[in-house]
């Protein structure tokens, strides 16, 4: 595994264990049946495909995202990720008015390359990355030299927290992961600006 000073322009920070394992499989348990889990259909080369995860929306009622070509109207915030929310914020003193829960339902289920560099996430996003349940890799890569990369092993409570530039040089994905039968989550805090 490469470390974040391997990686000229990102600032990528991994905390395992941000989360304690009981109270991370506790929330696991909770978001699958509180969510209003649902299938995004996005924009990939020229057309429009179902997602391969299941995925909701979250935030206050501003926080609208556009992303891969679709418009997406936050669902309220659970009452479950409240607290997460505002551990973060304290944590990291950044603020987050919304969250993107990807659901990963075994191994079949995946994120292709991509950077979270849409205009409503401004120049220099702190994305909070919080990954619930089965392990998973996840990659970095810079977006002119595919051979610079970095992958984490993101295990169940662990924050991946991306800041800085990383969105504007480097590209992330959480690849297949062939044999895996456990429910994985990924809950993505973010804030979105508003634009003109």
């Amino acid at each position: 595994m490469l470390f974040p000073q391997d990686l000229p322009d990102a600032d990528v920070r991994h905390l395992p264990g941000w989360l304690p394992s009981a109270q991370a499989h506790a929330l696991l348990v909770a978001l699958l049946h509180d969510i209003p889990w649902e299938v995004h259909r996005i924009r990939m080369f020229g057309r429009w495909v179902d997602s391969p995860r299941l995925s909701c929306w979250m935030g206050d009622p501003e926080a609208r995202y556009r992303y891969s070509g679709a418009d997406f109207q936050p669902h309220p915030w659970s009452a479950l990720l409240l607290p997460v929310r505002d551990r973060l914020q304290d944590a990291l003193g950044a603020r987050f008015n919304s969250v993107l829960l990807n659901r990963y339902r075994n191994g079949a289920d995946s994120m292709g390359w991509h950077s979270d560099d849409e205009p409503e996430l401004g120049h220099a996003p702190v994305i909070a990355s919080l990954s619930l349940g089965a392990s998973r890799r996840f990659l970095l890569r810079r977006r002119e030299e595919h051979a610079r990369k970095a992958e984490y092993l993101l295990g169940n409570g662990d924050l991946l927290i991306m800041s800085g530039a990383t969105q504007r040089h480097y590209q992330h994905a959480l690849p297949k992961a062939a044999g895996e039968q456990a429910e994985r989550m990924n809950l993505t805090f973010r804030c979105i600006l508003p634009t003109s």
